[in-house]
Order: structure tokens, then C-alpha cells, then sequence
């Protein structure tokens, strides 16, 4: 590999990071399938491959998003997710980490804390895929092992950088997990898969205060031992 490709690899894990505004520009979906194709040379355990996607098309997104928004605002009360994301407790380092980024983004946002329509306002947001125009809904089959989540997770930063790598900005997206019957339904999703998240892919809003949240991130000396 050149130095220029080096630098451009570099630049594009980078500058990436998650986008909560997007412009409506369209995204051809040439570009889309070709960074599916991209995202499928990431590793697997023993070639396996168990991610599974599905690109929505507008009528299917907005038949999800009316019915993703109309069950958040019927019903705002925590809800049973699909799986476990984070810990049932937080603890140091973690739960500080967790605090900062979300006083930093809803500080931009104007959301104070006790602010229930204003995070009503963002939660529609992130179900609606930040406006984003194309929107990604990823499973893993529900009897495979956590090295099948592993490569799923691999696949999953492969396409963002991808698009990272072709001008696209990108928000993966746990929420959706949340609402997993919703989506099932909509999506005609087999009991067999478990929802994992979607992505919001496209252009960043250059104007929108929550694009300007640029978290920040641990040292190398904060996670790495340096072994003889």
C-alpha cells in the first residue's frame, strides 16, 4: 500500500463519527451496493459471514418510522430490548464516559436535564434515522454464538468506513433494538434473527448543533499493556 492510500485508510477511520443531522441529498445506490460489497470482505470466523442486512426503500422506511414514532409517543416507558447492550449498572470508567458524551450532546441539542419534550424530539429523530437517505437494519441469527456478533461488529465498521472512504457520514444505531417487535413486523423479520441496530447513511448537515459532538477518546496508556 502507497503512503496516499495509508493516509486516505487514515483519515477515513479518523473522521468518522456518528452523524444525528443529514442532508436529504440522494445517495446513489450503486454507491450503497457497493459499499455492502466492501463491508463483506471483513473478517469471520471460519468464512461464516452471518451478517444479514436489509436497505430499506422509501415505502417500507415510512411505514417503519409512522409506526416506530406513533409507539414511542404512545408509550415513552423503557421497554424490553431485543438483547443486552449495556451493562445493568455502570460503573467507573464507563458510567462517567457515558455521562460526559450525553451532557455534551444534549448541551448542543438545548435539552436540559427534565427537558421531556426535547428528548421526546430527539428520540423521533433516531427513529426517523436522523433524516438520513438511506437507512440500514442489520440482524445476526438468533442461534449463533457471540464470534458470529464479533464479525458482525467487524462488518458493521467496515461500512462505515466505507463510506466514510466515498464522502458519506454515518450513525449506527442501537435504538432500534429497543422497538425489535415494531420493526419485526414492519420488516417481516423471522423470529430466527435477532434485531441488532440499523445505520443512517448520507451527507452530514453541516448546520446542525448535535453534528458538532466530537467525542473524545481514551489514550492509548488508558487500555494498553505493553507486554515483554
Amino acid at each position: 500500500m502507497s503512503a496516499a492510500a495509508a493516509e486516505a485508510v487514515e483519515k477515513a477511520i479518523a473522521s468518522r463519527r456518528a452523524v444525528r443531522a443529514f442532508l436529504p441529498d440522494p445517495v446513489d445506490p450503486a454507491l450503497v451496493r457497493r459499499l455492502i460489497e466492501l463491508a463483506a470482505r471483513a473478517p469471520s470466523g471460519t468464512n461464516m459471514q452471518p451478517w444479514r442486512l436489509r436497505v430499506l426503500g422509501p415505502r417500507t422506511r415510512a411505514r417503519l418510522e409512522t409506526a416506530l414514532v406513533a409507539a414511542a409517543l404512545d408509550d415513552p416507558s423503557p421497554r424490553e430490548e431485543e438483547y443486552r447492550y449495556y451493562p445493568v449498572t455502570f460503573r467507573e470508567p464507563y458510567l462517567s464516559r457515558r455521562r460526559k458524551v450525553g451532557w455534551d450532546l444534549y448541551g448542543l441539542l438545548g435539552v436540559a436535564k427534565g427537558d421531556h419534550a426535547g428528548m421526546r424530539r430527539q428520540t423521533e429523530a433516531n427513529l426517523r434515522f436522523f433524516g438520513a437517505p438511506v437507512a440500514l437494519m442489520l440482524t445476526v441469527d438468533r442461534d449463533l454464538e457471540i464470534g458470529s456478533w464479533l464479525d458482525l461488529g467487524a462488518f458493521i465498521q467496515t461500512l462505515l468506513i466505507a463510506a466514510q472512504g466515498h464522502g458519506l457520514d454515518s450513525c449506527p444505531q442501537a435504538i432500534f433494538a429497543r422497538f425489535h417487535g415494531i420493526v419485526r413486523r414492519e420488516l417481516s423479520i423471522p423470529q430466527s434473527e435477532v434485531v441488532v441496530c440499523g445505520i443512517a447513511l448520507g451527507k452530514a448537515d453541516p448546520d446542525a448543533p448535535a453534528n458538532r459532538l466530537v467525542p473524545e477518546r481514551e489514550p492509548v496508556e488508558g487500555f494498553t499493556s505493553w507486554l515483554d
